[in-house]
């Protein structure tokens, strides 16, 4: 769901590095969806302050909608144990959080489990 996977800023977490780990530890494959993230400008509004949270994710449950996020996928695609990144310091504040919620409404059995 990130936008930018290659990133200095991702560290461990960077597009390769994630899949050989995945794949050496956990026999997974990590698959890059940048189009169920939020828009970099929302994103960075809702960063730098200039955005509510609220607003924040107002803005990114309209993004999910309009953009029919939930067509991306299919339950078939969460039917073992799918990780979705996330930076965030509280889940209350992750977008991941919202996408999961939006899943959850529209097939049911979804849950987020933060770690």
């Amino acid at each position: 769901m990130r936008r930018h996977n290659t990133s200095q800023l991702a560290g461990f977490a960077k597009r390769d590095d994630l899949a050989w780990f995945l794949d050496r530890i956990l026999g997974a494959e990590y698959v890059h969806r940048p189009e169920a993230a939020p828009t970099s400008e929302l994103l960075a509004s809702w960063r730098a302050g200039d955005l509510a949270w609220e607003d924040f994710a107002t803005s990114y449950r309209d993004q999910i909608a309009t953009d029919r996020i939930d067509d991306l996928f299919s339950p078939d695609d969460f039917a073992r144990p799918t990780v979705l990144l996330c930076s965030e310091r509280d889940p209350d504040h992750c977008h991941r959080r919202l996408l999961v919620e939006h899943l959850d409404a529209h097939w049911g059995d979804v849950a987020a489990h933060h770690l």
